[in-house]
This record gives structure tokens, C-alpha cells and sequence, in this order.
């Protein structure tokens, strides 16, 4: 009764993804609306099983709701409770779609043929007016983009969850592989073994130094040799370099043609996702990650003074150049106020997406043209403010007229030889006043070319040089360079570039050198074996083309589970195979070490582990010693320390458990002690050992555990504190407090002292038990 009187009173809920659209969208709605944050997905694939029927309801995802979310679901559903209309205003894209489907069908409303109680809003911009439009414009959830989403799910499902596994039984627990990122892994793997395989050619080239009087004043340019007998000149060693050098000497020259052109360079157009990622990288040094975090905020919504939390851009996933005619309208005005007649096209410029686009959305740009990147540099964050300068300056800048150029080429001419100089002036910025794209290797400069060059003007050889060059490899992949390379081979969608990445990047496949990638001894070793098990599922075109068939399924020309058998044929049939290998390919990449166990005496060989590559006998399981190669032993830091077992000095070595102390005559002697740190335990009085957890991650224990279970991830320092008299202390560095002491039971923050007064009468004789 209470649920149909509130319902009747006409309130509505609506569900938006993140707190911070819910709060930009919430101002522009009336009293009668609440606004709440499904906080993203609410439900996917269970994380301990496939969650996916290979055999009854092929293909049927098994969806279940996260746990994370029970309490924001448990606040959607009584705010639903007590609407009427429930609108589900997640972002317009797949994604978006999806997580309106599964909040819809947590509250009661996930029919896709739809349920007048839910409404789907979309809007591309977070505007009053678009969010007010939205409403009135209102419509069901589309089930077509809802399988396309789930497809791709399914898809990557499988594939990690049935590739993986085998990379376990080849390498070790823990790997895994992705059915785009893998993609995205063997052109950088690939990249690099063109590099590694490369061989320098040499070649020279003549540069000269050409003085001519133009209308009685001296003139000087440099230029290129170009033709030898009016053949194009190649020149390939010293030798042939020096010959031609004596004889260009002998010449007498003249300017023999001046040719000038006008050029035009037109605008790029507006930002789509992937060319964002591309110039924010080039220009800004920001990651795809990074892009696409402040790129969020800024269409979600900050605060303004006077405005309340305002959406700065359109929709930022979008592989449409496409701008809504307003906005043209808007960008144009300002050209004239700004720039002047000279600058604006007679009409507004349109542009072409290229093929296979998706034209859901605009392309990204600024909601107002009021807020110029000076005003909003006021209260946009650093990194906000420049992203969002980037924005409006190419949105501006594809509006206006096209840059031009007066292009210059010289022939200069001596006996047989002729030398070659171009270069260019730019007569009319046009964009270019407001923004120029950047690259990704740079361009190179032309020639500054005196002006007056004319046709039969002689010319005299001030200077002559032989300059040896080599050519070079193909660059190795930037993100940008990388993002474009995926948008061009049609591989993944904007939402998944920027994912794509950083999934390589965490899971240590792929690092960073500065602004390239590089793949890891790891990352290629996945690679190589992925290609080899599965030369059908990680190739290129054939990821490409799962791409395609995923927007099939979004318009209606293809269904979800015919995509879905068709991927699944061949990958069954090369997962099937690769069953019968692993164990062969685990043998294959067990490398021989020439060296034999000390515990049992059989072969040692070289295996893969979390940290790398390490030796282990060849006899496990029955036999588990293991050792670090020879390359990555650490130095051996000797200590005042003496072997329990026979008296030798004590060195310091790493473990699984971290550091501890072990006896020089390794592997004569198998003493060890715990690596202490010199405090005793506040609760029993034992020594403190620096230990390492099941993650890898370094704390402090008692050495009488498991009897005392005293433990601190902090360092300890042997201090009393003087509130409280515990007896240690712990080192602490925090953002509010910086460096400090800390009590752990008092919570009190203390000044460290300084080095020289911690311990201001050394002991000459330290405890041999103390390292």
C-alpha cells in the first residue's frame, strides 16, 4: 500500500553510473526526481567458474550480483520502491547500455522487450538542456547493444578463462591471457623482433653551402646533392662519397630553376576518442588511462562558480567526427569575434568518419564555448585545465581555414652535378593560429631559403661536406603510435583502448622506456606461446573481424549466438590441440644450465616463476631446491654475524620470504639465521626479523612465532615512546604528517631524531646476532 501511494505521488529515480554525474545531473531535475550512483556494473560473470553453458543454452551467460554492491543495490531498490518511473541514464554507449540492462533486472525491470516503468535516458553532453530534452525523449533499453556488450564479455571469458590455464602449465600460476590485449601484445612483441633483427645500412649524403648576390647583396643557402648526370644520386659508402667530392669541387654553378607552389593544409577534425589519446600523449606526456580519467571528470561534471557541477565536454568514447550543427554554429561566432572575417570558411566545414564508425555520438568538444580555457582554467584542476585546453583548441581550430604555404624548391647546377634545397613560407596561418597536431617523430625542418632566388644567378661553393648516415629501424610503439595502430587495424573500440594498455602494463608483459613500450622477457615468452597454440584466435585480421561482428549484433544484422559459434569452432579446435602440447612446450622451454643440483645431484634447468626466471632441479617434484641464475644473484653483503652450524661469517641473501642471513660456505654449510633488525618484540621480548607475506610484500615479525603473533608492516625503531612507554616505535610517512615516528598504541606521531643522536655511544662490540 505504501509502495503504490508513493508511486502515485509521482516521484521518479534516476540511476546514473558514478557520484559525480549524480550530482551535476541532479541540480538540472526537480524536486520529484532522486538521483543515486549504480557505482558501474552491478552484476557479471562469477569469478571461481566459467559462467558460461557450452552445452545446454549455448552461450547463456550466467550473471550474478557482485557482492561489492549489495548495499548500493539495496539502496537502489528502495529508492525504487517509492518511484513511479525509474530513468536509467548510464552512459550512451555498449557498456552503458549493459549496466542500465542489469540495474533494470536487479529492480524488477529487465524484460528486453521492455517495461513502461523503466525509461532509458541518453544525453551527450551533461547540459541542462540536454538532460531536460533527455527526458522528454525518453525510450527503452536496446537489446541489441545490451548482446553486443555481453558478447564481448563472453568472448574475453573464454578466452582468459580457457587460454589461461595452459600459460600456468607452461610457465606458472597466475598468467593470464586476453583475447584483444594479446592482440595488442604481439605487435609490440613483434615490433621489437623487427628492431632486434634489423640491419643498419650505410649511406652519405653531399650538403653544400651555395653564396649568390641577390640585387647586389650577399645570399647564402644550403643544398642537397641531388642528380648525377640527371639521375637521381644514391650514395653508398666513403669511397664513392670521396670520389664524387672532387669532382663536385671542379664545378662552376648557377641557379638553374626556382619553382613555387601554393600549398594548403586543412584542419584536422574534431577529437574522437582514439585521436585524443594520440595528441594528449604527444603533447601532454598522459597516458591512455590517464586521458580517459580526466577526459570522465570533465564530462561528469565539475563545479563552477556561480554554475554548480557543470559537464564540461561531450561524451568522450565516440568514433564519430560528426558535430551537432549548434555547435557549428557556436564554434563560428567565436572564430569572427576572435580571429576575424579572414579566418572563417564562407561555410561550416563537415568531415568523413572513416569506415566502419559507429556515428553513436559527437565528436568530443566543449558543451559551451562561453567557458574559454582562460575562465575555466580558474577552477579546473592542472591536469584538467590543460586537457580540456587541448579540446577546445582543435574544436576551434577544425572551423577555421586551411593554413597556406608558399613551397619553394632551388636546383642548383654544375657540369653534370645538380643540388637540390626546398623549403617553405607560411603566408596565412589560418587554424594553425589556434592549434597544430603533433607527432610522433617529429617532422623534418626544411630549409631557410633567402628570398629574391631567381633562375641564372651564379652560385659559388662556399662550403662541401661528406655527412655518413645509417638507416634505422621502425620505431618501437608509443601509446599513441600504438592507439592508432589498433584504430587502423580495426582492433578493439574506443572504450577499450586506453584498458587495453594498461592491462599489458600491469601484468608486466609489456614497460615502459620512457615514451615507448617495450615487451618483457615474460611478455614475449606469452607472446611466442599464444601464437604458437592459437595461430587462428591472435592474429590481427581475425580480431579485427570479431570487431565487426560485434557491431553486427549491435544492428541487427547478426545475432549473439551465431557470433558467438562461429568464434567458438576454430578456438575449440586450437585449445583442444594445444591440451596435447602443453606438456611438451613446458619441456621445450626448460633450457639446459650445464650445472647439477647439490641436494639430489640431477640436472639443473631454467624455469619461469613470478619473479622471473630462476634454476630448479630437473627432479621436482620429488626434488624442490631452487636457486636465482647466476645474472641475478645480488651481491653477497657480508655481516658480523656467525654461522650457527660451523662459525663461518654470515652474508645477507633474498628468498621467497624475503631477506635472511645464510653461511658464506653455501652450499658446503645450510646454516641460516632470520634477518634481524635489531629491536626487540614489544610483547615477548625476542628479536624482530624482516619477513615478506604470500604477496610479496615486507614486514616485521616476531622470531618467536607462532607462540607470539606479533607483527607490523611498519619499520620499527627502538625507541620508547614518552606518552605512553611502549616500548618501540614505527617509522611512518604519510601526506598529512610526512616522515615520522608513530606509536602503535598510543597513536602518537613523533620528530624522528636525528641519525647522529639515535645512537650517540655506539657499542664497539655489537651483538653477533644483530646484522
Amino acid at each position: 500500500m505504501a509502495e503504490s501511494s508513493a508511486r502515485a505521488a509521482g516521484k521518479a529515480l534516476v540511476v546514473v553510473e558514478s557520484p559525480a554525474k549524480a550530482k551535476t545531473i541532479e541540480q538540472y531535475l526537480g524536486k520529484g526526481f532522486t538521483v543515486r550512483a549504480s557505482m558501474g556494473h552491478v552484476r557479471d560473470l562469477p569469478k571461481k567458474e566459467l559462467g558460461v553453458d557450452l552445452e545446454e543454452d549455448l552461450f547463456q551467460p550466467k550473471y550474478v550480483a557482485l557482492r561489492s554492491k549489495s548495499k548500493v543495490v539495496k539502496g537502489l531498490k528502495q529508492a525504487a520502491s517509492e518511484a513511479e518511473t525509474v530513468y536509467l541514464a548510464t552512459d550512451p554507449d555498449r557498456e552503458g547500455e549493459a549496466i542500465a540492462w542489469h540495474v533494470a533486472t536487479v529492480l524488477g525491470g529487465g524484460d528486453p522487450a521492455g517495461n513502461k516503468r523503466f525509461r532509458r535516458m541518453s544525453f551527450n553532453e551533461i547540459t541542462r538542456s540536454a538532460v531536460t530534452r533527455s527526458l522528454e525523449e525518453t525510450g527503452s533499453i536496446d537489446w541489441k547493444k545490451v548482446e553486443a556488450q555481453q558478447a564481448r564479455r563472453v568472448l574475453d571469458r573464454l578466452v582468459g578463462y580457457q587460454v589461461s590455464p595452459l600459460l600456468w602449465k607452461a610457465l606458472y600460476r597466475g598468467l593470464s591471457a586476453g583475447r584483444v590485449q594479446s592482440v595488442a601484445l604481439r605487435l609490440i612483441s613483434e615490433r621489437e623482433a623487427e628492431i632486434e633483427a634489423f640491419e643498419p645500412e650505410e649511406y652519405w649524403t653531399l650538403e653544400a653551402l651555395f653564396e649568390t648576390r641577390v640585387e647586389g647583396e650577399p645570399a647564402t643557402y644550403g643544398a642537397t646533392l641531388h642528380e648525377v648526370g640527371g639521375r637521381e644520386i644514391e650514395i653508398g659508402d666513403r669511397s664513392e662519397a670521396e670520389e664524387l667530392l672532387e669532382g663536385v669541387r671542379e664545378q662552376t654553378y648557377r641557379i638553374t630553376s626556382v619553382e613555387k607552389k601554393q600549398r594548403r593544409r586543412n584542419p584536422p577534425p574534431a577529437f574522437i576518442t582514439s585521436t585524443l589519446q594520440q595528441e594528449a600523449a604527444r603533447k601532454l606526456g598522459f597516458s591512455a588511462k590517464k586521458t580517459m580519467t580526466v577526459a570522465q571528470q570533465l564530462y561528469e561534471g565539475v563545479d563552477v562558480p556561480g554554475e554548480g557541477s557543470v559537464g564540461m565536454i561531450t561524451y568522450m568514447r565516440t568514433d564519430s567526427v560528426r558535430v551537432a550543427g549548434s555547435a557549428l554554429q557556436a564554434a563560428r561566432k567565436r572564430i569572427l569575434a576572435e580571429y576575424g572575417e579572414e579566418y572563417l570558411p564562407e561555410k561550416p566545414r563537415y568531415y568523413r568518419g572513416r569506415k566502419g564508425a559507429q556515428d553513436a555520438h559527437e565528436a568530443i568538444r566543449p558543451t559551451s564555448l562561453d567557458r574559454s580555457p582562460e575562465k575555466a582554467g580558474r577552477y579546473l584542476g592542472r591536469d584538467q585545465a590543460r586537457l580540456y585546453e587541448l579540446i577546445w583548441n582543435r574544436f576551434l581550430a577544425h572551423q577555421m581555414l586551411p593554413a597556406e604555404y608558399e613551397g619553394t624548391t632551388v636546383l642548383t647546377g654544375g657540369g653534370q652535378y645538380t643540388f637540390k634545397s626546398t623549403g617553405s613560407v607560411l603566408t596565412f596561418p589560418g587554424y594553425l593560429a589556434v592549434y597544430q597536431e603533433g607527432t610522433d617523430d617529429g617532422e623534418e625542418d626544411e630549409r631557410d631559403l633567402p628570398a629574391g632566388l631567381a633562375e641564372g644567378l651564379d652560385a659559388t661553393l662556399e662550403e662541401l661536406e661528406g655527412e655518413q648516415h645509417f638507416t634505422r629501424p621502425p620505431s618501437r610503439y608509443t601509446e599513441a603510435s600504438l592507439v592508432k595502430e589498433l584504430e587502423s587495424d580495426g582492433i578493439g573500440r574506443p572504450s577499450t583502448y586506453a584498458q587495453i594498455i594498461s592491462v599489458l602494463l600491469d601484468r608486466k608483459y609489456v614497460e615502459r622506456d620512457r615514451k615507448s613500450l617495450l615487451p618483457t622477457d615474460l611478455g614475449r615468452q606469452v607472446n611466442d606461446l599464444l601464437v604458437d597454440l592459437f595461430p587462428d584466435i591472435f592474429q590481427v585480421e581475425f580480431t579485427a573481424e570479431m570487431e565487426e561482428e560485434l557491431d553486427k549484433i549491435e544492428s541487427g544484422q547478426d545475432d549473439y549466438r551465431s557470433v558467438m559459434a562461429a568464434f567458438y569452432e576454430p578456438f575449440k579446435k586450437d585449445l583442444d590441440e594445444a591440451q596435447t602440447r602443453v606438456k611438451e612446450i613446458k619441456k621445450e622451454l626448460q633450457e639446459e644450465t650445464g650445472e647439477v643440483c647439490e641436494e639430489c645431484g640431477r640436472p639443473m634447468v631454467i624455469k619461469w616463476g613470478r619473479r622471473g626466471r630462476f634454476m630448479a632441479c630437473s627432479g621436482f617434484p620429488e626434488c624442490k631446491n631452487t636457486r636465482p641464475l647466476p645474472e641475478d644473484e645480488p651481491e653477497q653483503v657480508e655481516v658480523d654475524a656467525e654461522c650457527p652450524e660451523c662459525g663461518a661469517p654470515m652474508v645477507v641473501k633474498s628468498g621467497r620470504y624475503g631477506r635472511f642471513l645464510a653461511c658464506s660456505r653455501y652450499p658446503e654449510c645450510k646454516g641460516t639465521r632470520p634477518f634481524l633488525v635489531g629491536v626487540d618484540c614489544p610483547e615477548c621480548g625476542k628479536p624482530l626479523a624482516e619477513k615478506r607475506s604470500r604477496k610479496g610484500r615486507t614486514f616485521y615479525g616476531c622470531t618467536g612465532y607462532p607462540e607470539c603473533e606479533f607483527a607490523t608492516w611498519d619499520p620499527p625503531v627502538d625507541r620508547r615512546c614518552p606518552t605512553c612507554d611502549y616500548p618501540i616505535l614505527v617509522e611512518k610517512t604519510t601526506k598529512k604528517d610526512g616522515h615520522h615516528w608513530f606509536c602503535p598504541r598510543c597513536k602518537s606521531v613523533l620528530e624522528p631524531e636525528p641519525e647522529s643522536e639515535q645512537d650517540p655511544d655506539p657499542d664497539p662490540d655489537p651483538d653477533p646476532d644483530t646484522p
